[in-house]
């Protein structure tokens, strides 16, 4: 008579281990998704804005706020329109710039 011992065996199969590091790269798989899917949103809400081809008679703003994307496309020519001066503006030596409106001169 033979003797069955299902604890008692060790079993050595080396497809198991196979098996076990491929069920551990698929949780690392999963775990890098969720966590660009993650950062991916993140950087959705924040607010953006890209210049494409500066300079060019074809430039294109786009200003993204609060996950919203505004496009701004350049006709090719300058800006034009009708209006008055509203201001000076004045840079500094570090950098910044004073904006000084110009009011009615009694």
């Amino acid at each position: 008579m033979k003797h069955l011992s299902i604890l008692g065996e060790e079993d050595d199969d080396p497809m198991l281990s196979a098996v076990n590091l491929v069920d551990v790269f698929l949780v690392l798989v999963v775990a890098l998704l969720t966590a660009v899917a993650l950062q991916q949103q993140k950087d959705a809400n924040e607010n953006v804005t890209i210049i494409k081809k500066p300079g060019e008679p074809d430039m294109e703003i786009v200003v993204r706020e609060n996950g919203r994307e505004i496009r701004y496309k350049g006709n090719g020519g300058s800006s034009e329109g009708q209006g008055v001066r509203a201001g000076v503006a004045y840079k500094l030596k570090d950098g910044n710039i004073i904006y000084v409106p110009e009011g009615d001169k009694p």
